[in-house]
């Protein structure tokens, strides 16, 4: 079977693979947050891991989720579960954060305290190469 115009539709491949490869990596989801979360906990679930390996494990390159803070807020926590090891990285307004899975955690990445305002942005990681499992972002205010 001969294509006619192959040149053609084969330049017009070329020219959209990046867009159809990379379009998964680049809809990172933005939470704003005045004062309150819109629910607490707010709780996303996606793929970690990525096609970069980093000093935090195997992270994508653009960010899975960003949180804009309109204001600072004196306390939230962020927690991530999947059935890895997974990791966070937390890009954010005072430098970058890498919290690793651990026994102390329960093997789920946390971090907590007070948060500048500003754009974090985070990506989930995988320490196990070859993997992508589903993960569990829980984002709150309240201590737990």
């Amino acid at each position: 079977m001969k294509l006619k115009n192959s040149p053609a539709i084969f330049q017009a491949v070329l020219l959209l693979a990046p867009f159809l490869f990379l379009s998964q990596y680049a809809k990172a989801e933005i939470v704003k947050v005045d004062d309150n979360l819109e629910s607490d906990p707010l709780i996303i679930i996606g793929k970690s891991g990525g096609s970069v390996n980093s000093n935090c494990g195997i992270i994508p390159k653009t960010p899975h989720q960003v949180l804009k803070l309109k204001k600072p807020l004196s306390y939230l926590q962020i927690t991530v579960e999947s059935e890895s090891k997974p990791t966070l990285l937390i890009d954010s307004p005072v430098g970058k954060f890498c919290i690793l899975y651990d026994a102390y955690s329960g093997n789920k990445p946390k971090i907590s305290g007070f948060f500048k305002d500003g754009t974090y942005k985070l990506y989930i990681g995988q320490m196990v190469p070859g993997k992508s499992p589903k993960y569990t972002l829980s984002i709150s205010q309240h201590e737990k």
